[in-house]
């Protein structure tokens, strides 16, 4: 049962007492961009509707300070949907045998590039399941390729845990970015919804020798997932507060009826657009998606994000017979239209809740590369 954002909630402050106490609390954020473990936690316990009017405003606030109402673009290629790993909730995970599997060679991806480019895209953001085929070499020769065609273009990887070798030789080879989210900071949970195979403390790793690298790192984690607490979440946004990435991608857990987790109940548009509100005060100066995952949930819901905080979309550029095989998770919006088609809609959706697209290259703030 999903325990998060009680509606009931024991031995409570009276209402306005409780909501005064609110209040404050993310007064206090918005100055400090920090709480203490308790402070995060009475808030999530005692959050209600009109509190969260007050949460979403003031996440919009802080965007302002540093990004305005820009919304950075970046054309997602999804490479392939082979993956290794057993994620409980990922409907591509190995033992799934529903999915038709794909993999896109270097001519197709660069093919994608070239479409991309030309709808303005200068970000690709390249993801995959961890996909064993995509050695450092083929990944290097794709990097190398992009970059000579694109040099004014910043690429994005999401390929899963690899080695601090192979990061490295990416990052050597070209790659600006990586995108790697913890899920959840929580080893109980974590160790919930994956397999024992997979490593609680080596995820954390990956993402130390992310940042020590020099790539411009992004982390992030799911909302709603089964049997996840409050105290779970204020895990989450210590975490994230410590490691300081550059990116934070927010989604809800949305179940999947070919995974081991069938029959959970998925994350809630509010849940998730606290936890994005929240993130924007502690990590001003971050990158946040409004996610494809949040817009399948909710008709507007990545519209919504972006008025609590929310400043990068990413629009799909993935051949389009493959979209509807990278199903993470069921009823995914946008496997059919082609990549302008999405590139106009995703547009008049940013104008239309008073933003407007940015098409640089979108760094972090203050971020400088580390030379080879």
């Amino acid at each position: 049962m999903n325990t998060i954002f009680p509606k009931v909630k024991k031995n409570a402050l009276p209402s306005t007492e409780s909501s005064l106490k609110v209040k404050n609390l993310i007064d206090k954020l918005y100055d400090n961009e920090v709480l203490d473990n308790d402070e995060y936690l009475f808030i999530l316990n005692n959050i209600t509707n009109k509190d969260t009017d007050y949460l979403f405003k003031k996440g919009n606030e802080k965007k302002q300070v540093y990004y305005g109402n820009k919304v950075y673009l970046r054309g997602l290629i999804e490479i392939s949907n082979y993956c290794k790993m057993g994620c409980k909730y990922c409907g591509i995970n190995y033992k799934v045998d529903t999915v038709e599997r794909y993999r896109l060679t270097v001519d197709k991806i660069l093919k994608c590039c070239e479409e991309g480019y030309k709808l303005g895209y200068r970000t690709f953001v390249i993801q995959a399941g961890e996909d064993s085929y995509y050695t450092d070499e083929r990944l290097k020769g794709m990097l190398d390729q992009i970059k000579a065609k694109y040099p004014d273009t910043r690429i994005t990887l999401s390929l899963g845990e690899r080695s601090k070798e192979s990061f490295k030789a990416l990052y050597e080879a070209g790659a600006d970015r990586y995108l790697l989210r913890h899920e959840t900071a929580s080893r109980r949970l974590y160790e919930h919804i994956h397999p024992s195979f997979m490593s609680f403390d080596n995820r954390r790793l990956c993402l130390d020798n992310l940042k020590e690298i020099g790539y411009q790192v992004g982390g992030g984690f799911m909302v709603g997932s089964p049997t996840q607490t409050n105290e779970d979440l204020v895990m989450d946004l210590e975490y994230l507060k410590e490691l300081d990435p550059h990116m934070v991608g927010i989604g809800p857990y949305l179940c999947h009826s070919d995974t081991e987790l069938a029959g959970n109940m998925s994350g809630t548009l509010t849940e998730t657009l606290i936890m994005v509100a929240l993130v924007r005060m502690i990590l001003p100066k971050s990158l946040l998606p409004a996610t494809t995952a949040l817009g399948s949930l909710h008709a507007i819901g990545r519209e919504k994000a972006l008025k609590v905080g929310a400043n990068v979309m990413m629009p799909n550029i993935s051949p389009t017979e493959n979209r509807d095989k990278y199903e993470i998770y069921q009823n995914k919006i946008c496997t059919t239209d082609t990549s302008d088609q999405c590139r106009n809609c995703i547009e008049a959706r940013i104008v239309g809740v008073g933003h407007e697209i940015d098409l640089g290259v979108g760094d972090y703030i203050d971020f400088e590369r580390k030379e080879k």
